[in-house]
């Protein structure tokens, strides 16, 4: 109920100051009939809406003349009856303020700010929902639609034939946003399509002379017949009752903004009451409902929106099971983001037509295990090719309650197109520069449409990578600083089977913790530790009490990590790192620690391959297929380190000289003994001496792969793609990988 009241409050208060009522008829009305404690106030709230629901020519012959001023609205904004409510003198002098603002100026759009505000956190968190700010919305809303028609309208200037011919073209699409929320995507598509209209409206009239207002005050020209764009040309679909209330509101307040544009530039009054059309909003779910019964395709002209941000660890199993149904029950569908879903339903609503679709989307779809399930349906079952892409870019609204997430922006067809853009990020903060490409893959990178898939071993000659040790041991195995110096007090002769353990916080963060290591322990001097032996029976019983099968048959050997590997040596890469650094922060280690599984490790790996990984070339790989944990770097063996494409047989002097870089790398970092490596690597502390170091080598990197030099990260990419698609090609083919292609920029 509060819902609706809160909506047809904002419509009178909009109304009053925008010239649907007379200027402050509401505000008037409540502060002159309504008693100070507000105790009548629903009563006469009531009457507003009554009054506002019946046309003049129904109305009581005797209505109070305060009423009577209020205009015939329709629409069905109004037509509800709404059970009594409650008020008081706080609230009563809370709209009393309310009357007092002016919101003349204030953009519809920013209604969604307050519907973010006002869901529970959690609630919001399990519907996905995330307002969008205009910012935003342009990204999409440009590139998708609005840059083509502009360019359109200003080859139609100069003929009034084709002039009416595109205002009739405009007036034809139709927009669908099938998770619209409080209804932004909608709200400002509709509002630069007005404007749009306006300015075609003032070619029309007005192409061969500057006289505006006097000429169609002369001509006595009639501007209602000539304005064609309306509201009902657009369509959404919304989860929540409330959200759809205020997108239906929104726009046709949106629509009454643009009407007293169109008075102001035409000097004739302009006002669309009572209201005959409105904008399809559906309630409900976007997943189970036929797109179709919304807005048949055959009228469709494109689909655009903001479908709810959850990750697939956090969807509950009603969502989980959507999912794995739009896409048909296919293998790893269960690990797809919520998102996915509207991507899919999308791909099958607008095959065999010209529909363009774009989402704004977590970046977790374009990277990882989620690529290849998701876009290989997308592109290989349903044709789809993508058009245009922003990659990464950080989210930022005016709500309260932001959304800190990392998005991207894709927008597809069942078609293809000459014309396609990828808008890339130096700074992910920062503003976008336009890339016009001849291909987008799944990747958002201006190469073939290939995947990078998940394998077991890597494509090139380099050693294998594999996770620490898990020590699944419930905690028993595992000793603080305090605790190992106590036990080492008690049995000195057992101090050899305690090492230092490091996972990825202890590595990046120079954090101790230690470890029984029991690996080549003998029976008896285990059973003569009391304190050793209620700990290994500590660890039988939590391994037996696991649902794990392979966890149950741990408990055999209760003083055994579930692995036991212990290298001489061997290269340390953390299996989760922030995206605030330039690098992944990587090491070497030996047998004195024993690495978690929360490391990856190369075992004899050499200065050459840490060099490499350590690189901006690397680097470039990663930010593209690596998966991410929220939008820290989530590495991958089987998908990043598996499938990068190493330099081909780079010459002894170029790996040499590799080498020397990764050492002087190694010696930089000993200079600041005291920093960690979370401390070294972070971009607004890291050293000049290290930035240098990495530079230099980040050169003989690229060097190793061809003389050219790279221009930029994008031109990275597309090389390495290239790489990949030849070199995977070979280890099938057997023939010799192609020589690499320049890109445009390097001709």
């Amino acid at each position: 109920m509060y819902w609706s009241y809160l909506v047809r409050l904002l419509f009178c208060l909009f109304a009053d100051d925008t010239g649907i009522f007379e200027k402050g008829t509401f505000w008037q009305y409540i502060d002159l009939n309504t008693k100070p404690d507000g105790s009548d106030l629903a009563m006469h709230l009531s009457m507003i809406f009554h009054t506002l629901n019946t046309p003049r020519d129904q109305r009581l012959k005797n209505l109070d003349e305060n009423l009577e001023a209020f205009p015939y609205v329709n629409g069905k904004l109004f037509e509800e009856v709404l059970p009594p409510a409650s008020f008081d003198f706080v609230m009563r002098e809370m709209l009393l303020e309310a009357c007092g603002l002016d919101w003349g100026g204030i953009s519809p759009a920013i209604f969604g700010s307050m519907v973010q505000a006002i869901m529970d956190p959690e609630e919001r968190r399990n519907v996905g929902g995330h307002y969008t700010s205009e910012k935003n919305i342009q990204k999409i809303i440009r590139p998708l639609f609005l840059d083509d028609l502009y360019n359109e309208f200003e080859k139609a200037k100069e003929s009034q034939p084709k002039l009416i011919e595109f205002q009739n073209k405009i007036s034809s699409l139709r927009f669908l946003d099938p998770a619209c929320g409080s209804g932004n995507f909608l709200i400002i598509a509709y509002r630069e399509l007005r404007e749009l209209e306006i300015k075609i409206l003032s070619e029309i009239f007005f192409v061969k002379q500057k006289q505006r207002r006097e000429v169609m005050a002369d001509a006595k020209i009639n501007i209602d017949l000539f304005i064609k764009v309306n509201v009902d040309q657009f369509a959404g679909i919304e989860y929540k009752e409330f959200p759809v209330r205020i997108a239906e509101t929104a726009m046709w307040l949106i629509d009454h903004q643009m009407n007293m544009k169109v008075s102001q530039e035409f000097g004739h009054y302009y006002i669309r009451l009572p209201l005959t059309k409105a904008a399809k909003i559906i309630h409900g779910d976007a997943l189970e409902i036929d797109w179709e019964s919304v807005v048949s395709k055959k009228d469709l002209s494109y689909i655009l929106g903001n479908p709810p941000f959850i990750g697939s660890k956090l969807m509950n199993q009603s969502q989980r099971n959507q999912i794995v149904k739009q896409f048909d029950n296919i293998e790893g569908s269960g690990v797809l983001d919520y998102v996915t879903g509207w991507y899919i339903k999308a791909a099958k609503y607008i095959q065999n037509t010209k529909i363009k679709v774009a989402f704004v989307s977590t970046n977790s779809i374009v990277q990882g295990e989620q690529t290849s399930i998701l876009w290989g349906q997308m592109l290989n079952k349903y044709k789809i090719k993508i058009h245009l892409a922003h990659r990464t870019f950080k989210w930022s609204n005016e709500a309260k309650g932001n959304a800190a997430v990392y998005c991207i922006i894709v927008g597809f067809a069942n078609y293809d197109t000459n014309n396609k853009s990828i808008f890339d990020y130096e700074d992910i903060k920062g503003e976008a520069h336009e890339l016009k490409v001849k291909n987008i893959n799944p990747y958002l990178v201006d190469a073939k449409d290939i995947f990078v898939n998940s394998r077991s071993k890597p494509i090139f000659n380099v050693p294998q990578m594999s996770k620490g040790n898990q020590p699944t041991d419930g905690g028993n195995l595992i000793l603080t600083e305090n605790k190992k110096d106590e036990f080492i007090k008690k049995n000195r002769e057992l101090s050899k089977y305690i090492k230092r353990l490091v996972g990825a916080e202890e590595f990046l963060y120079n954090k101790l913790r230690y470890c029984f290591w029991l690996v080549n322990a003998s029976p008896n001097e285990l059973k003569n530790c009391k304190e050793l032996v209620q700990l290994l029976e500590l660890v039988k019983k939590m391994r037996l009490n696991s649902t794990d099968p392979r966890t149950r048959e741990l408990a055999n050997t209760p003083w055994l990590f579930r692995e036991t590997k212990n290298y001489s040596s061997f290269v340390i890469v953390p299996s989760t790192t922030s995206e605030n650094r330039k690098y992944i922060p990587m090491g070497f280690g030996d047998n004195t620690i024993i690495p978690t599984n929360l490391l990856l490790i190369i075992p004899n790996g050499t200065l050459y391959h840490f060099g490499v990984l350590s690189s901006k070339m690397h680097m470039s790989w990663v930010k593209s297929v690596c998966g991410r944990l929220e939008n820290r770097y989530r590495y991958s063996k089987d998908i990043v380190y598996n499938n990068f494409p190493w330099p081909v047989n780079p010459n002894e002097k170029q790996t040499k000289a590799i080498e020397s870089a990764a050492q002087k790398v190694l010696d930089v970092r000993t200079e600041f003994p005291k920093s960690s490596l979370a401390d070294l690597y972070d971009q607004l502390t890291m050293p000049h001496t290290l930035v240098k170091a990495h530079n230099e080598l980040d050169k003989l990197v690229d060097l190793a792969y061809r003389s050219q030099p790279f221009t930029s990260e994008a031109n990275r990419m597309v090389f390495l793609f290239e790489l990949y698609e030849k070199y995977t090609t070979d280890l099938f083919t057997q023939e010799k990988p192609k020589k690499i292609r320049k890109t445009k920029n390097e001709s």
